[in-house]
């Protein structure tokens, strides 16, 4: 994807267009030639506009700032010094080694410091930088130091777990292996105790329904 000097990338800039990138498309068809299809027979007629577009949506998070997605949404803490915890927010990105998904969950916890964030913005914030061509290792940190950026807490914690289909359907096809990466800050790193209570809220059981 060619970026423009305001570091929005071509592609990004047509995600909310019906009409595909021109240039992506071109690369699609050639891809496809490439692979030994024949891009101009029924099924794949329209494949390269689709996949333009598709990545198009699911890289989107390179037009979107945490700032911006928070902007209006932090509030008086009133006091309130708990732990607060947002668990199992779903997430979908993009190896940036092979392009295929990863996928799995989130979960994200902080210690107010004068300031709350309304609760849907911590799973929007995973979308920022899930929705982009990713390592778990590096998302996992770019969470944990958006929210510490933006609410200055007195820890934070994030921990995820994801399958990657890189390893799932080439390379070990090991159809069962899940990758954990954690980040804390705060005194989710300093108090040991506090770590614990994160991570016990992080893997207690899941209730039915």
């Amino acid at each position: 994807m060619a970026h423009t000097g305001d570091g929005v990338t071509t592609l990004d800039s047509r995600s909310d267009s019906d009409d595909a990138d021109a240039e992506f498309t071109d690369l699609v068809r050639r891809q496809l030639e490439l692979l030994g299809e024949d891009p101009d027979r029924e099924g794949l007629l329209r494949t390269p506009a689709r996949v333009a577009k598709s990545l198009a949506w699911l890289t989107r998070g390179y037009e979107l700032d945490v700032h911006h997605v928070m902007n209006g949404a932090l509030f008086d803490a009133e006091g309130a010094s708990n732990m607060v915890m947002v668990r199992d927010v779903e997430l979908y990105s993009l190896c940036e080694h092979h392009m295929l998904p990863f996928y799995g969950r989130a979960h994200i916890a902080y210690i107010p410091n004068g300031k709350i964030v309304g609760l849907s913005k911590l799973p929007r914030i995973v979308e920022v930088f899930a929705r982009r061509l990713q390592v778990q290792e590096r998302l996992t940190e770019q969470i944990a130091g958006a929210l510490d950026d933006v609410l200055a807490p007195m820890g934070v914690g994030v921990v995820v777990e994801a399958y990657h289909l890189c390893m799932m359907m080439r390379g070990v096809e090991k159809q069962n292996s899940k990758t954990i990466t954690s980040a804390v800050r705060g005194l989710f790193r300093s108090d040991q105790r506090t770590r614990e209570e994160f991570l016990t809220l992080a893997y207690a059981p899941r209730t039915a329904g």
